[in-house]
């Protein structure tokens, strides 16, 4: 392990990290003087390496209005994991538990920077969970960084780039919920190519390997995928290729399965399909989305939210003169001038 590559991510402090050992912090509790300790290079116990994961799976399973005030101490741990890497001892299978953990946490950590439209720093980020998933020996994980970084590229107009990494990714998973999230965001990847044939075939075998019983747990980064995900980003691909009546039903058909937790993901479709709604000129339907959609993103405070429903302003253009949407244009304004979240 070339430990000196996890040095200079950014200093924090002691006192910083002494909130993670906070009564009531991500891990539960525990003495800051022996954090304090196992930072100066002693050797790392299985025991303060489970406090880290439990406090990590917590940050990263906050709701979407919490995400937001937990990103400073989510670095502060993704820190701290990163200095018991560069100078503690420990013996190989804890080595690959922290390596495993850094690079969980550096996805969240990126992910939190995507939304912000902070996109070089969460490549930066997603390129360290890389690295961090290889030095643990975790091909799943891989993939699945593999497909958070292709996700962005295609968000960035780089589909070409996109569907390279996702080939990649779908050498490096046998789940089939993972490789129906794989092959779902390489649908999305031809659709923005204008290929529909291959966009055709992969949403095919998404929908084939989502349906495929596995008598293991779904990877953690792939848990959430479902039906919903799979409607939605299909209906995405069919108005990529031109067809919006159809892409109307399917995002329709996802939105309503989604599960209500995922409040940050319903503003995302809900662009979506006030998107399909202009397409088809039905401005009143697209009104209401596209304010519920802007409602969600100032509720949950989510940039990326904001961004897609000012990138619907030009459509609502040709229908200023129509009843509701001078205050929703007014509204979309003021939400690029405060920059939601």
């Amino acid at each position: 392990m070339d430990r000196r590559s996890f040095v200079g991510f950014g200093a924090v402090s002691l006192a910083a990290l002494a909130a993670l050992a906070a009564p009531g912090g991500p891990g539960g509790t525990a003495d800051p003087g022996r954090l304090g300790t196992l930072l100066g290079g002693t050797r790392v116990d299985t025991e303060f390496v489970a406090w880290l994961e439990s406090g990590g799976h917590g940050l990263a399973a906050l709701p979407a209005e919490q995400r937001g005030r937990s990103a400073r101490l989510l670095d502060a741990q993704l820190a701290t994991v990163r200095t018991l890497i560069a100078t503690g001892r420990y013996d190989e299978p804890t080595g690959r538990r922290l390596h495993r953990l850094a690079a969980s946490l550096a996805t969240t950590s990126g992910w939190h920077r995507f939304d912000q439209g902070r996109h070089p720093a969460a490549g930066r980020r997603w390129e360290l969970a890389l690295q961090s998933a290889h030095r643990a020996g975790d091909r799943e994980r891989a993939a699945g960084v593999l497909a958070d970084a292709a996700y962005q590229a295609t968000w960035l107009g780089r589909p070409a780039a996109a569907a390279d990494r996702l080939d990649y990714a779908l050498t490096a998973t046998l789940h089939p919920t993972a490789r129906a999230l794989l092959l779902l965001r390489r649908a999305r990847a031809h659709a923005a190519r204008h290929d529909p044939a291959a966009c055709r075939h992969d949403l095919a075998a998404a929908e084939r390997a989502l349906a495929t019983p596995s008598p293991d747990p779904a990877p953690a980064w792939c848990a959430w995928m479902g039906p919903a995900d799979l409607a939605v980003d299909s209906g995405g691909c069919l108005l990529d290729l031109g067809h919006p009546a159809a892409a109307r039903s399917r995002i329709a058909e996802g939105l309503a399965r989604l599960p209500p937790a995922r409040a940050k993901t319903r503003g995302v479709f809900l662009a979506y399909q006030a998107r399909t709604h202009l397409r088809t000129g039905e401005v009143e339907q697209a009104l209401a989305a596209t304010a519920e959609s802007l409602d969600l993103a100032a509720r949950i405070g989510s940039p990326r939210c904001a961004a897609l429903v000012r990138g619907l302003a030009p459509a609502f253009g040709p229908y200023r003169r129509q009843a509701g949407v001078p205050e929703l244009l007014e509204r979309i304004g003021a939400a690029g001038a405060t920059r939601v979240g």
